[in-house]
């Protein structure tokens, strides 16, 4: 069990973030709770979680959240990035903003994040702790920027731990499709819900479970879906299985196109 830790984490009201804030508040710790909306954060002991509305996408938010997390927590051990979102289209469009919303918060947000806190901790020890994906070392139909975004994180926690110091520990998290908000959120403003979802699909808290216990353990990675792992080493001695694979989750976006 985590315990005894200042920690922030960021899309702390649904998801896999929800289901970490309940795991983690079992300890004694103290916790800033980061979302858009914060309708949930307000049934956990306010002594133990701070609430905060706040949208993680800008560096001046950003950097509010550090001075709250010092200010109010009087430091931070843990800061779990893990605010994300993604579109569920055909990319046949154009339209640069929607591109880069997607990428200030998947991307730029918890790579200035990890500036910050590399700056902040100034030699002392702590963790950060990030969702990727495992769309970041797959790429599925229909969440081509998704993927994009994932990917760059996926580039990004390689390159930098070749460089980052010894004081500064690093845990990356790479869930499959999980059974969350995230559907919902993909097609925000469409019609249509998404009822075909790539599969395989796995609970936030069993992916919550795994995460917190790859934190605690300070694992590299925590990859909470054995069969895709075991799925990557086929595609990588059998590529048509891949091939197969992907044509069955295209079907899915046409599906949903109709």
């Amino acid at each position: 069990m985590i315990n005894g830790k200042k920690i922030v984490l960021t899309g702390a009201n649904s998801g896999i973030g929800y289901e970490t804030l309940k795991l983690l508040v079992k300890g004694d710790n103290k916790i800033l709770a980061v979302d858009l909306n914060v309708d949930k954060l307000g049934e956990f002991d306010p002594a133990k979680v701070i609430a905060m509305q706040c949208d993680v996408s800008t560096k001046e938010n950003v950097d509010l959240i550090f001075e709250r997390a010092i200010n109010e927590l009087g430091g931070i051990d843990i800061f779990y990035a893990n605010a994300g979102f993604p579109y569920y289209e055909r990319l046949n469009y154009v339209d640069w903003e929607r591109v880069e919303n997607i990428f200030k918060v998947n991307v730029y947000s918890p790579i200035y994040t990890y500036q910050k806190y590399l700056e902040y901790l100034n030699g002392k020890e702590g963790q950060l702790a990030i969702t990727v994906s495992a769309i970041g070392k797959m790429a599925m139909p229909g969440y081509a920027l998704y993927s994009a975004s994932k990917f760059a994180m996926n580039g990004f926690q390689e390159g930098v731990r070749l460089e980052m110091p010894k004081n500064l520990k690093m845990t990356c998290l790479y869930p499959v499709a999980t059974d969350t908000g995230f559907f919902k959120k993909a097609v925000e403003g469409k019609s249509k819900p998404i009822t075909q979802r790539p599969f395989p699909v796995q609970s936030p808290a069993h992916v919550a479970k795994c995460m917190v216990k790859g934190i605690e353990k300070k694992r590299k990675n925590v990859n909470p879906c054995k069969l895709f792992t075991l799925a990557r080493f086929l595609f990588a001695i059998c590529p048509p299985i891949k091939k197969i694979y992907w044509k069955l989750e295209y079907n899915k976006l046409l599906n949903y196109e109709k």
